[in-house]
């Protein structure tokens, strides 16, 4: 299918939810969102950078329709109470997983005693979805209802990582996001097959968004302006703004097209329209055994028991 980011099919009445929604990708994904016509769910941390995200959104969306819902990805019992808030929503079309600490630190821990990026970009995320499977499943009887979108990065193809002893966490922290990530994508093909194995109308779907740097990002009041620290980065010449990186992820949760177990990034790797890319064979068809290792540590870890 024809896709134009900039053109997005007409989302009203749709509601969507997006973690680390106070700023870069998961901003911008909030704010394509709502201007097509969907209720963007914020989630984040800082209440006071939750309002600030939504007052810009409304700042480049006059009609823009909002909430906020605090959550520390860090810590489960945040992650708890976000889900069960979220769960008494009447409608969730789709959550985005963008969410996580960029700390790229082998030995920071979560609240919980779990390793920092382990626990925050994959662990917290099973938390999140075994509470709102029930939810989606209700929204997938509609075309492109029911979306689980997870954000993974293109450094897993390239630095490829084991992850039959998730219990080790490696010596540098790149190592660590690269590891984490890894057993993301091992996460979400298992749960695309035991989601279709239980017939639920749900679709887990992979997505990266390339490199998004600072330079190219567009002005947003409170998001990418003067109060906000610059970032430089050395991939500048090849690579796109925040915005466009929030693309692949919209893609994968408003294509009435896309399916579960399908992964979506950028056409030129780093910067790009989203396209549909081939899947990381070695995360969707690990050696015997590892999917369900993985699936089996997540979910002990996020304190789901069997999950599905």
């Amino acid at each position: 299918m024809t896709w134009n980011p900039h053109r997005l099919p007409d989302l009203t009445g749709r509601v969507y939810a997006i973690t680390g929604a106070t700023g870069g990708i998961g901003y911008f994904a909030a704010e394509q969102l709502a201007a097509a016509g969907a209720e963007a769910v914020l989630a984040s941390r800082s209440a006071a950078k939750l309002r600030r995200a939504s007052a810009t959104i409304e700042e480049q969306v006059p009609d823009a329709i909002t909430r906020h819902v605090q959550i520390d990805l860090t810590s489960l019992l945040s992650v708890t109470a976000a889900a069960q808030q979220l769960a008494a929503f009447p409608r969730l079309d789709g959550i985005f997983l963008n969410g996580g600490p960029m700390q790229f630190s082998s030995k920071a821990r979560t609240e919980d005693g779990l390793p920092l990026l382990l626990g925050a970009h994959s662990v917290a995320n099973v938390a999140l979805i075994s509470r709102l499977l029930p939810l989606l499943n209700e929204q997938g009887s509609e075309p492109g209802h029911g979306r689980i979108v997870h954000a993974s990065t293109s450094f897993v193809r390239q630095f490829p990582m084991r992850v039959d002893d998730l219990d080790r966490t490696p010596r540098t922290g790149i190592a660590a996001y690269v590891k984490a990530k890894t057993a993301t994508e091992v996460f979400a093909y298992e749960l695309d097959r035991r989601i279709r194995a239980a017939g639920m109308s749900v679709s887990s779907i992979l997505t990266h968004p390339g490199v998004g740097v600072d330079a190219k990002t567009p002005r947003r009041t409170g998001i990418r302006d003067e109060t906000v620290q610059y970032q430089r980065n050395p991939y500048t010449p090849w690579a796109q703004g925040k915005d466009a990186a929030a693309w692949s992820g919209v893609r994968a949760l408003t294509d009435p097209y896309a399916e579960g177990g399908e992964f979506y990034g950028p056409a030129r790797v780093a910067r790009g329209e989203p396209i549909r890319i081939d899947a990381n064979s070695a995360t969707r068809n690990p050696a015997p055994g590892i999917a369900a290792n993985v699936w089996s540590y997540l979910a002990e870890a996020s304190g789901t028991g069997s999950l599905l």
